[in-house]
């Protein structure tokens, strides 16, 4: 499976719940599948979804799902050990590891090589660290909100992209369509 499959398989789980999604093409997959309110898009800076994820997490009780992908966790390492040591229990981290840079060409990752992101996430000091194969993330995605436990996925995939419009949306709407869910 690609990236935009398992968006695809996942996305009545992630329906009732607060997603913070990747820059590039994770956002414009998630919203071309099912837009929601509850979904905010990074537009930009690349590395952030899963801090701004803990960082909403940490601020209401509402499960939080942050969507990274392994290029992305890997320009922000400090994440990891932010994190493990700021414990949400409503709050999942799914990283989809393909390997690559999916929105910048394709380009391999070290997670596409040597390095284990589920390794790191724990050796960070994460407690509840899963690696799943692709074909097993919504059975897992659901055991994750089911136990209540701020959860590391990390997804193995193949990597690969589909053709996607861009998000019109604007960034305040995206914003505050968000800010009205998370209140609600």
């Amino acid at each position: 499976m690609i990236r935009s499959e398992i968006l695809k398989e996942i996305a009545p789980i992630l329906r009732d719940q607060l997603v913070i999604c990747n820059i590039g093409l994770p956002s414009q997959e998630l919203h071309m599948i099912d837009d929601q309110p509850t979904n905010f898009y990074m537009l930009g800076t690349m590395g952030l979804a899963s801090s701004i994820g803990l960082g909403v997490a940490l601020a209401q009780d509402k499960t939080v799902i942050a969507i990274d992908g392994d290029g992305s966790v890997l320009t922000n390492f400090g994440t990891l050990p932010t994190i493990a040591n700021n414990v949400a229990d409503n709050f999942i981290l799914m990283i989809i590891d393909n390997g690559s840079y999916g929105s910048t060409g394709d380009q391999p990752t070290y997670a596409g090589k040597k390095t284990s992101l589920a390794a790191v996430a724990t050796a960070c000091g994460c407690e509840n660290v899963v690696e799943v194969q692709d074909k097993d993330c919504g059975p897992a995605l659901e055991a994750a909100i089911a136990s209540k436990q701020m959860t590391i996925m990390v997804v193995k995939c193949d990597s690969g992209n589909i053709k996607v419009p861009v998000i019109t949306k604007d960034p305040v709407v995206i914003r505050d369509r968000f800010m009205n869910a998370v209140a609600s």
